[in-house]
């Protein structure tokens, strides 16, 4: 996933090393997928996750000793201040037998309209779907003109072939 999520940030803003990305809600593996990512590619990363669903401080850690640019916060118009993508991913997910409960605990980590604007003008909205509208982000968000999801879900095909390639050494 996060090999599209990355060909579309660079399709859409060029290099990555220069971005600054935020991610809002749950600090889940989709969260610490970017947190690697921001050690290979160096971006800088924000993250805005309640305290009872911060990533994993040894992952941070981890990509931090790699050179990351983490930055940990509990407050999503922080995280989101000036940056190029915001990004997020379901806050409840199949297994999670707590729903209602995350629902009301990421409920104020939702991407919306009034979070975009505290972006760059020109930021982008990423998540891996399914999504859930008005969950974890407003409709005007998923199919605003900043949404570069259905491009960031076809390049996941693009990903997958070039994986494919490269694990039989084409």
């Amino acid at each position: 996933q996060l090999i599209a999520d990355v060909m579309t940030l660079v399709e859409r803003k060029g290099a990555i090393e220069k971005l600054i990305v935020a991610w809002s809600g749950d600090g889940n593996n989709v969260a610490h997928s970017w947190i690697h990512a921001a050690a290979g590619f160096g971006f800088e990363l924000r993250l805005a996750c309640p305290k009872a669903y911060a990533p994993d401080l040894d992952v941070v850690a981890a990509a931090r000793k790699n050179g990351a640019k983490v930055i940990l916060t509990e407050r999503p118009d922080e995280a989101a201040a000036g940056a190029d993508c915001l990004v997020t991913d379901t806050f409840v997910s199949m297994g999670d037998d707590n729903a209602e409960t995350r629902r009301a605990d990421l409920a104020p980590y939702r991407i919306d309209s009034k979070l975009m604007n505290k972006a760059a003008k020109d930021a982008v909205f990423l998540h891996c779907l399914p999504a859930h509208r008005g969950e974890e982000v407003s409709a005007e968000v998923m199919d605003g003109p900043q949404s570069a999801v259905f491009d960031e879900a076809e390049n996941r095909l693009h990903a997958q072939k070039a994986i494919l390639l490269w694990c039989f050494g084409i």
